[in-house]
């Protein structure tokens, strides 16, 4: 590798926002430090110049014969080609498009064949905890190695009726904790038992490539706001057998292939057996072109270099946390488990909202506090029961009290390493000195007092 080379791999992707500038309640302003990409990433500048040059051209998509209308169908299908080729689909499987990740997982929950039974462990983000409710769900309990959790699978579907059909859900890496899954060995016992698996790959996806074939799950989902494309949509992409059977998610135009009237009053309906099946209405095409646009620009860049500057991040956050005594990282899997740049974590006598607050307001650093969406798996890790947080300023997690909450910091392709190294800086000085200014409850959220 040149000395060019190198130096491209240790730069950020450019992302929309990098030169925003934010007001300190101390005075003065401050290049904000996103730190929030767990939650939604900045659109990728790329993404962003796709879209505003294929903008004037928008047209109705599978609906006109006109040239725009042709041109936006064109598109759609090319960008559903795109996201194929960035999950390696394998011959058959299908890619239908959603809003994201919780409506791709409801979708699939909605198409389960009757008398399904589904396995979905209680650390998950509730998008993949939580669509079941029609179906006879298994909770399993957190484990605490990616050994044990395969051990557990195996011996929850070893209990099962072998007879009927079965889904397996995981993530691929923790909203919560940032650490990767087993998801190759969780999909080996699936399938020796005769289920199937989807992977919430939504933070996975934005940071390590994800194979279907060599995986060998049954479906992805993942968001295009978390991918770098904020537009508002998503994918369920795989096995179409059970989606093709399904009734469709939702009825209307597009997913519906013919309907005529019967002479007593009724509709028949062929529904599409493709995607549009299940993507009615008027598609979301800005959406769907920037998924596509970051797919191939996550591609081009390339992922082992993606990940390699990445992990530098990583270090360089729990080395600095690690320094800080007030400061407990959270984990299940231990601290020398694989992980994405996801991190969670809580500060002996600050509570989180407070905290959070004061990165905010004093620095010019976004994170978040609280649960995350995945309640169980934090109150597992808090060892805390569900219960009201105390008011913004009020000690929480001191000396013999647990905390009710944590704070999650969160980066990827487009964080420089001065966001970080600023973060690590704003966390040592907080702990050390105190906040600079007052802070209130407003709105059930801890805010700087001003004026």
């Amino acid at each position: 590798m040149g000395a060019g080379d190198a130096d491209a791999a240790c730069q950020p992707l450019p992302v929309l926002g990098r030169d925003v500038t934010v007001p300190l309640v101390t005075g003065g302003e401050v290049t904000y430090a996103a730190l929030d990409y767990a939650a939604s990433a900045p659109a990728l500048q790329r993404v962003w110049d796709d879209v505003a040059a294929y903008a004037p051209y928008y047209g109705s998509v599978h609906r006109g014969a006109g040239y725009l209308s042709q041109l936006s169908t064109d598109l759609f299908e090319q960008s559903r080609a795109a996201v194929a080729e960035f999950l390696d689909c394998r011959d058959g499987d299908q890619v239908v498009f959603t809003r994201s990740t919780t409506d791709s997982l409801n979708l699939l929950a909605q198409a389960l064949p009757a008398g399904c039974q589904v396995f979905v462990f209680e650390t998950e983000h509730h998008a993949s905890l939580l669509p079941w409710r029609d179906a006879h769900v298994t909770y399993l309990n957190a484990p605490r190695t990616p050994a044990q959790a395969v051990a557990t699978l195996e011996r929850a579907l070893a209990d099962r009726d072998p007879y009927g059909p079965a889904l397996v859900c995981v993530t691929g890496a923790s909203n919560v904790t940032g650490e990767l899954w087993p998801v190759r060995e969780l999909a080996a016992a699936a399938h020796a038992h005769g289920a199937r698996i989807v992977l919430d790959a939504a933070q996975l996806a934005p940071h390590h490539a994800v194979s279907i074939a060599d995986l060998d799950v049954d479906w992805v989902a993942f968001s295009g706001h978390k991918l770098y494309a904020p537009f508002g949509s998503g994918v369920l992409a795989g096995r179409a057998d059970w989606l093709q059977e399904a009734e469709p998610y939702l009825a209307g135009g597009g997913a519906s292939r013919q309907v005529a009237r019967r002479e007593d009053g009724g509709v028949d309906v062929a529904w599409h057996t493709t995607a549009a099946r299940h993507e009615a209405g008027s598609p979301n095409v800005i959406g769907v072109y920037a998924i596509a646009s970051a797919c191939r620009a996550l591609t081009e860049a390339g992922f082992d270099r993606l990940v390699e500057r990445e992990q530098s991040l990583v270090r360089r956050v729990r080395e600095g946390l690690a320094a800080v005594p007030a400061v407990k990282v959270l984990s299940l899997f231990g601290d020398d488990a694989p992980r994405v740049g996801v991190i969670s974590f809580v500060v002996e006598g600050w509570n989180s909202s407070h905290f959070a607050a004061a990165l905010s307001a004093e620095y010019g650093i976004g994170v978040r506090d609280g649960l995350f969406c995945a309640h169980p798996l934090v109150r597992t890790l808090l060892g805390s029961e569900p219960q009201e947080a105390g008011e913004c300023g009020s000690p929480e997690g001191g000396p013999g009290e647990r905390s009710l909450n944590a704070i999650r910091v969160s980066f990827g392709a487009g964080t420089p390493d001065e966001h970080v190294d600023r973060f690590v800086g704003a966390v040592r000085e907080l702990v050390e000195c105190g906040a600079r200014w007052q802070y209130r409850t407003e709105g059930g959220r801890c805010v700087a007092v001003v004026g």
